[in-house]
């Protein structure tokens, strides 16, 4: 039987109180509903609370079994919500005192889920949003758990009462935190815009940084762009937080969140993603939750649970960032071809015709990057072919910088990558040994070059980006196609990028990104202050170039690939 709920504006507490007291009173069929509708939102504070640490399924876990033994003692259905938050912060500072902030061994820090990069890629964040994201990993972790209630209550999914209550303070007190976090987030954010930036000194400073923030490089950032003009010329307008922050869905649950509640002195058996739902009643209801792949936020797509946006699969939409099988994404190497090994195609150059429909599948990893000319600085660029994007995974998450000889990242899923050069002659000119694509399964593309320049244009009278006479010049091997500031990849399956640094001093800084992101980028052209448009590489087909230096095989020394190794 449908159970009737009564719907008003204050609190979201009032639309769960026929249930709430239902489940009260002993209906399995209401403490169903209560957990799989409130579940995201405890994900989501904890989630951001602890920046995906690996204690998060535990800490939710915990939160819930509380929640439901302790479900009885409330007396006020109408502040269930906020009592569910206060419930979800007090095992958060708990696991914090158990803890006393002992450091993850180093393989497990490699598996931790980082929630920034889940927010970005799952609500497909952009522009100013993103970087908001992104600036939280710069915060403390006293920060983070204020931040966890303030981000949901600017997005409309806390009140300020409740925010106040589940921290345990009064609302004055909470408006003076909450400032005081609103501050520090920004001087966050600064320092991600800045390091997305190509400023030369800061480039030196971060040198010899793992690339993992902590406080001490978040004061020495800080105070390197205080006195840095170029770090600190915003070129673009900046928009308050909260501003960006409204109206964002909850990040959805992941699928592969383990969830056991003991309920009615019985224990359901854990469920993961890929274990076969058998329990009846709240626990089946859980793994459907739970296993919902999730997608791109869109008007189609939410379905409001108490006050929740909980993202769900929809029958005609794709799985979003959803990791590929080595099953769904192999394919066997094409034959070789019959062509002669240098009859490549430039990439500046129109495709050859499109072949006869029997050979069309022969053809994908036959046409190579090969040495071309840059383009004149208001050539207008093609028009970039749009290739299905579900989304792309990173082990690194949503931004690797990698600076240093043995250092990678994998890549999967189904969409765009950006690779961002940033080489440093001033540090240590000389022969560069090119980073390497790895292990690949599926296809891998160049569809694109942006940045506003290439590494070889002019930055001063006598100086490229690939160096100068004061400090000498980094040199790329004979045959190597010389990089621009930004280059766009499109991936179908997984690979490995290697960062190979020896000789030259360079780094690479990964990116999942999307068609829109390279598109504008390549449209933007010297009168917005770059040197020069963007180049458009794909041609939409399998014979679209894919990059040099890229194998299917598994080398011990990822720098012995080929140059024009074919996949």
């Amino acid at each position: 039987m449908t159970r009737e709920r009564t719907y008003v504006d204050e609190g979201a507490g009032r639309q769960w109180r026929s249930t709430i007291a239902a489940a009260q009173a002993g209906d399995r069929q209401a403490l169903d509903e209560l957990v799989e509708g409130w579940l995201p939102l405890v994900y989501n504070v904890v989630g951001r609370a602890l920046n995906g640490h690996a204690d998060v399924d535990d800490v939710v876990q915990e939160t819930m079994l509380r929640a439901v033994d302790n479900l009885g003692s409330l007396r006020d259905p109408d502040s269930f919500r906020s009592w569910l938050v206060a419930i979800a912060m007090r095992q958060i500072r708990d696991r914090a005192r158990r803890k006393q902030s002992a450091p993850l061994e180093e393989s497990a820090a490699r598996e931790v889920t980082d929630f920034a990069e889940l927010t970005v890629l799952r609500l497909q964040l952009e522009g100013q949003r993103r970087e908001v994201a992104e600036a939280v990993r710069w915060l403390d972790a006293e920060d983070r758990q204020l931040l966890s209630l303030w981000w949901l209550e600017v997005a409309g999914e806390l009140t300020r009462r409740e925010l106040a209550a589940a921290a345990g303070i009064s609302r004055q007190h909470a408006a003076v935190r909450v400032q005081r976090v609103k501050e520090r987030l920004e001087t966050a954010r600064g320092i991600v815009r800045a390091l997305d930036g190509a400023c030369p000194d800061l480039r030196e400073l971060t040198a010899r940084w793992n690339g993992r923030p902590d406080s001490v490089w978040r004061k020495r950032l800080a105070r390197h762009i205080r006195g840095c003009g170029y770090c600190g010329d915003t070129r673009e307008a900046v928009v308050p937080a909260e501003r960006l922050l409204v109206g964002i869905a909850l990040v959805p649950i992941p699928v592969g969140l383990t969830l056991s509640l003991a309920l009615g002195g019985k224990t359901a058996v854990a469920a993961t993603a890929t274990a076969t739902a058998t329990s009846v009643g709240w626990s089946a209801k859980v793994m459907a939750a739970i296993t919902q792949p999730a997608v791109a936020v869109t008007a189609g797509a939410t379905l409001v649970a108490g006050g929740a946006y909980v993202v769900t699969q929809t029958p005609d939409a794709p799985p979003r960032a959803a990791a590929p099988t080595a099953a769904s994404t192999a394919r066997p190497p094409a034959p070789a071809p019959t062509v002669s090994p240098t009859a490549t195609l430039s990439p500046s150059l129109s495709p050859s015709p499109s072949p006869s429909p029997s050979r069309k599948a022969d053809l994908y990893g036959t046409v190579v990057d090969t040495v071309d000319r840059a383009p004149a600085p208001n050539a207008r660029p093609a028009a970039l072919p749009h290739r299905p994007e579900s989304g792309i995974t990173s082990t690194w998450g949503a931004k690797a910088v990698m600076q240093h000889r043995g250092e990678k990242v994998t890549l999967s899923g189904q969409g765009y990558i950006l690779v961002r050069w940033q080489i440093s002659p001033q540090s240590r000119p000389g022969a560069l040994v090119m980073p390497t694509w790895t292990g690949l399964k599926g296809r891998l593309f160049h569809v694109a070059s942006g940045g506003g320049r290439r590494m070889d244009d002019t930055t001063g009278p006598d100086t490229t980006g690939m160096g100068g006479p004061a400090t000498g010049y980094t040199v790329l091997p004979d045959g190597t196609q010389q990089m621009w500031q930004n280059e766009y990849f499109y991936v179908d399956g997984s690979v490995t990028l290697n960062q190979n640094e020896r000789g030259a001093d360079y780094g690479v800084i990964v990116f999942p990104s999307t068609w829109d992101a390279a598109e504008k980028d390549v449209r933007t052209g010297p009168d917005q202050g770059a040197t020069r448009y963007g180049q458009v590489r794909d041609d939409g087909k399998d014979t679209a170039p894919v990059p040099q230096y890229v194998t299917r095989g598994t080398p011990a020394d990822p720098a012995t690939v080929p140059q024009r190794s074919r996949v």
